[in-house]
Formats: C-alpha cells, structure tokens, sequence
C-alpha cells in the first residue's frame, strides 16, 4: 500500500466510552490513513473536553457548528468528519459540515426522517465534499466475493433472498443511554429495531444481489410493554425480476448476539454467509457437492484483507475497509461503488417508511418508493 500523508479527521459524538465511537477512532487508525485532530465529542464543555483528552484529540469543541466554522478556517484544519451521534443529529451534523466543504462519514441510518433524508441527499450532490455511509458489513472479504458470484452468473437467475439480523439485547426494558435514545422516536426516528438493525439487512442483502425490492409487507411488534418502536420485524419482499425475499429483524431473540445472515438462491446455485462466522461463504452449484470458501483462499477476490488466512479478521476490520476506501476516494475524487454513499442512505429510508406504511395497513403490501 502507499503510504500518504494521514488526512485530518474530525468526529462528533462518540465520546469516551461510547462503543461506535471507539469503533470508528480504531478504524479509521487502523491503515494509518486518517489522523484524528478535532472532535466535538459532547454537548457539555468539560465533558468534551474531558473525552477529548482521554482519545488523544488535540482540538476540543462543545457545539459541532462551532467546529465546523472553526474547522474550516484553519490551515490545518480537517478534511473529514466521523458522525457518531444518535440518528437525530444525522442531519444537522451533515449539513453543517457540507457547507463548509469537509467530507462526512455518517453512521447509519443517513438521517431520522425521510424529509431530512431527501434534503441532505439535495447537499450532498450540489457540494464538493463526499458523504459516506457506514454499512460495515458491506465490506466484509467474504460479502464483496458473494457480491462478486452472484453478479458474474455463478446462482444463475436470482429466486430467493434470505437476510436476518438478530439480537437479545433489549428483550427486557431497559434505561441504558443506548436503549434510551434508541427507543424515543424524537432521537431514533420511525423505526426501532428496522432503523437499527433492519437498514442493515436491507443493505446487505441489496448490496450483495444488486437487486431493490419493488413491494413489501412489513409484520411490526413492540413486544416490551411501554416500548414505543418496533423491536422485531418479519418482513416479505417482492422484487421487480420475480426473486421473493424474507428479511427479519430482532432485538428480542435470546441467546442471539449479532446473529445477521445472508442466503441467496437462484436456479444454477446457492450461498449463505453469517456474521459470526464471516470468514466463511458456502457456495453449493445445484447437484454438486457445497464449497466452503474462505476468506484469502483459493477461488476467492483479492484485496480488503490485511492478514493469512487462518488469522480472524471481522467487524473492526469491515469498518476498516470502509474508512481506507473514503481515503481513496477523498484522494482521488473516484468514488467506488462498493463504498456506501447518498443513494444507500436513501434507499434505507425509503425502506423503513415502507415497512412502517405496510405495517399500518395490517401488513398490507405497499410500493419501495424508489
């Protein structure tokens, strides 16, 4: 790899002690290509300060449309910012930073609202600087050569998708910050566990097939009483080719921790590949014997691994992936299209205003706008 000058990185939330954002400040670090200088880490000053401190940020700041402005004005100033806030700030986050030129990496999902949503994506397109979404699993070794399979004809006609996202962490109420905000329609937006998880699965399955479901019918539950979002989701998906999809999404399953999967099927052959296991895809031609397909092995794509076979790799360093692939872009002005952007953002808006339209008309179906 090339060694360049790191580019200066900003982040906002994602305090000390927040779990996405110690992700992101390690993968962003991780290939050497960003340093992070600037942060406005919390609403509260000392506290900002204090988280500063503690991560190694040089800059402190209390209020984000301070560092933006500020930002901007320096010589040495950053050229991209991580947003790690809790999906309320999504927007104002973006935006405030756009305008000043400075790349954005947001976490998913885009924004709140599809209102905000369709605004953002307006900024986004008329400004030289770059939005990039964070859809980590999509950068996982293993999805990229699914993705690869399926687009070169290896499933043949595509029949079935199967994509679920499954977690135990809120089958009791709880009043953790993270369950809070997550659970408030004001910070998380519409959609709880479709918001959280649901996007993702979207995601996945979407990037891996290429293909966008045209129909779906959406079964939401709040099974914890009080509970004011979706925590389980059973979702049918009919797209425009013919393929039928299935997506669920659970933070009420125990005994699942991160238990995403992916299968795909078509008339020539089948895949399947989980998150715990990622470094795996079985590949079964029909009639034949299945294949298993490791990560850096023989058959497989090169590139987005950085250790042999045999050594783990897996979420830090899909986030990893992400990040390196900004760089590159940011560097070049060549944005690849493995590197979720404004389109993906969109797209799981549309698809958790979808599931909440179905879900309303007693799971009725109802159009993914496009």
């Amino acid at each position: 790899m090339t060694r360049h000058v790191p580019i200066r990185l900003g982040m906002v939330g994602g305090g000390a002690g927040a779990m996405i954002g110690n992700v992101h400040r390690i993968a962003s670090r991780l290939d050497g290509q960003f340093d992070l200088v600037a942060g406005a880490l919390s609403s509260d000053p000392a506290r900002a300060a204090a988280s500063a401190a503690e991560v190694g940020i040089a800059r402190s700041y209390a209020d984000f449309e301070e560092m933006a402005r500020g930002e901007a004005g320096r010589d040495d100033g950053i050229q991209a910012v991580s947003v790690c806030t809790p999906n309320h700030l999504h927007f104002p986050v973006a935006r405030a930073f756009l305008a000043q030129g400075i790349h954005v990496i947001c976490d998913k999902p885009m924004t709140a609202t599809m209102e905000e949503a369709q605004e953002l994506a307006a900024i986004a397109r008329s400004s030289d600087a770059m939005f990039v979404l964070t859809h980590n699993y999509s950068a996982y070794p293993m999805i990229r050569q699914a993705r690869a399979m399926i687009a070169r004809g290896d499933l043949g006609t595509l029949r079935l998708v199967q994509v679920e996202y499954a977690q135990d962490w809120l089958t009791e109420d709880s009043d953790s910050k993270q369950a809070s905000w997550r659970g408030d329609p004001s910070k998380a937006g519409a959609g709880g566990a479709i918001g959280d998880i649901g996007t993702h699965a979207f995601q996945l399955a979407r990037f891996a097939t290429g293909m966008r479901p045209e129909r779906l019918a959406a079964d939401l539950s709040s099974f914890v009483v009080g509970r004011r979002l979706d925590d389980n989701a059973h979702i049918l998906m009919r797209y425009a080719d013919g393929a039928k999809g299935m997506l669920w999404a659970s933070q009420v399953a125990p005994g699942t921790e991160n238990g995403m999967k992916l299968r795909v099927y078509g008339d020539k052959g089948g895949l399947e590949w989980q998150h715990e296991a990622p470094e795996t895809l079985w590949f079964t031609p029909f009639g034949q014997p299945t294949q298993k397909l490791r990560r850096g092995g023989p058959g497989t794509v090169a590139g987005n691994s950085r250790v042999p076979p045999g050594h783990p790799e897996g979420y830090l360093e899909g986030f990893a992936n992400l990040y390196s692939e900004a760089a590159e872009a940011i560097r070049t002005g060549r944005i690849p299209d493995t590197l979720p952007g404004i389109d993906d953002g969109l797209e799981g808006l549309h698809f958790i205003d979808a599931c909440i339209r179905s879900n309303a008309a007693d799971a009725g179906w109802v159009e993914v706008m496009a």
